[in-house]
C-alpha cells in the first residue's frame, strides 16, 4: 500500500498563444508533466509530481508553427492561480501584450506566485511591470531592444537565465531548459534535478552566469584542440593553483595567444572560465555532503576560503552557507 504525503501538486501554467512553437512549450511538458517522475523518485509514496496546465487566452485553437493546432479547457484564471507561471516567447516582441493576459500576469504575481519567461517572454514581464528595478535577460537578438523599450530594468544579455526570487527570466530557448532544471532544483533538490537531466540527456546543471552566447564555440584552427586539452586538464585538476601561464605552457603557447585563442572559442577569459568552473563544481559538494565550507573550498582550487566566499558570492547572490542552507530545507 503507497504512503500518503500531506502534499499538494505545485501547479505549473504554461502559456499557448497563437504562433508559438512547440519547443518551449515540449520543455515545460517533459520537465513539469511527466506524472510518472514521481514513482521514479517516490516509490510507494503517493506524492504527486508537478500539475501541469497549458493555458490560452481564449477558449479558440491556437495554431502551431509546422500547420498543428491546440485546443485546451485552461485559460488565464487558470493562469493566474497556478504556483509558477511561464510564458514562453511571444510571437512579436512588437506587438502590444494583451491588458487580459498583463492581468492574469500581475495577480499571480500578486498571489505569490513564481513568474518565468523563456527567450522573449521577458516582454510580457516587462509589460505587467514584474522587471521593472531588477536584472533580467533574454535572447541575446533582443536585449537591445529590450532595454530601450524600459530603461528602469537591469538588463544583462550575456547570462543563460536570472533569478530574481519570484521572477526569473531565461535566454534563447534551449536556455528554458536551464532554467526549468534550476525551478526542480529549488523545489526538490539537487539529487531530484539530475535524475530529470539524465532522463533528458541533458547537462545536470549549468549555472545563470554562464554565457549564453559564444562567437566561435570551439577554436576554428583545424584539428587543433590544444585549447580544449587545456581545459580538460584544468578540470582533471581543480584542486590546484592553475595560473594562467600554466595554460598556456600546457598548450604549448604564449601567454598572450593563449588568452587570445582561449577567448575566442569560449566567450570568457581562461580564469574567468577556471573560477565558474570550480564554482559549479562546489555547488555539488555543498549540496550533497556534510564537508566544511573550507575543505570544499580547498577541493575546488581556492586558496583560501575567503577567495571561495568572494566568488560564489559574486556568481551565485549567496554564501556557500546560505546555498547549503538552501538546498538542505528544500
Amino acid at each position: 500500500m503507497a504512503t500518503t504525503v500531506d502534499t499538494e501538486p505545485r501547479r505549473v501554467a504554461v502559456l499557448a498563444y497563437d504562433g508559438m512553437t512547440a519547443f518551449e512549450m515540449g520543455i515545460a511538458a517533459e520537465i513539469f508533466g511527466l506524472s510518472e517522475l514521481s514513482d521514479l523518485f517516490w516509490p510507494g509514496v503517493d506524492r504527486p509530481w508537478y500539475d501541469l496546465r497549458l493555458c490560452t487566452e481564449t477558449r479558440d485553437k491556437v495554431r502551431i508553427v509546422g500547420g498543428a493546432t491546440l485546443s485546451t479547457p485552461h485559460g488565464l484564471s487558470e493562469l493566474a492561480a497556478a504556483h509558477t507561471v511561464i510564458i514562453p516567447s511571444v510571437a512579436d516582441i512588437r506587438a502590444p501584450v494583451s491588458p487580459r493576459l498583463i492581468d492574469a500576469v500581475r495577480e499571480a504575481a500578486d498571489r505569490g506566485a513564481r513568474v518565468v519567461s523563456f527567450c522573449s517572454g521577458a516582454f510580457v514581464l516587462a509589460a505587467a511591470g514584474l522587471l521593472e528595478g531588477k536584472r533580467a535577460t533574454t535572447h541575446w537578438r533582443y536585449t537591445a531592444m529590450l532595454q530601450e523599450r524600459y530603461p528602469a530594468i537591469d538588463v544583462d544579455p550575456r547570462p543563460l537565465y536570472v533569478d530574481e526570487g519570484a521572477v526569473l527570466t531565461s535566454a534563447g530557448c534551449s536556455a528554458g531548459v536551464d532554467l526549468s532544471l534550476h525551478l526542480v532544483r529549488l523545489d526538490y533538490g539537487p539529487q531530484i534535478a539530475n535524475v530529470v537531466a539524465r532522463s533528458l540527456v541533458a547537462a545536470p546543471h549549468r549555472s545563470g552566469g554562464q554565457a549564453q552566447y559564444i562567437e566561435s564555440p570551439m577554436p576554428d584552427h583545424g584539428d587543433d584542440t590544444t585549447i580544449t586539452d587545456s581545459m580538460t586538464w584544468a578540470l582533471a585538476h581543480i584542486d590546484l593553483p592553475i595560473s594562467l601561464d600554466e595554460l598556456a605552457d600546457r598548450a604549448m603557447m604564449s601567454r598572450r595567444s593563449y588568452l587570445r585563442q582561449f577567448t575566442k572559442a569560449t566567450g570568457t577569459t581562461p580564469i574567468k572560465w577556471l573560477i565558474a568552473q570550480r564554482i559549479d563544481i562546489s555547488l555539488e559538494l555543498l549540496e550533497t555532503s556534510d564537508l566544511s565550507v573550507e575543505r570544499i573550498a580547498g577541493m575546488v582550487g581556492f586558496g583560501s576560503v575567503v577567495t571561495f566566499r568572494h566568488h560564489f558570492t559574486r556568481i551565485m547572490n549567496t554564501s556557500p552557507s546560505e546555498y547549503r542552507s538552501t538546498f538542505t530545507a528544500a
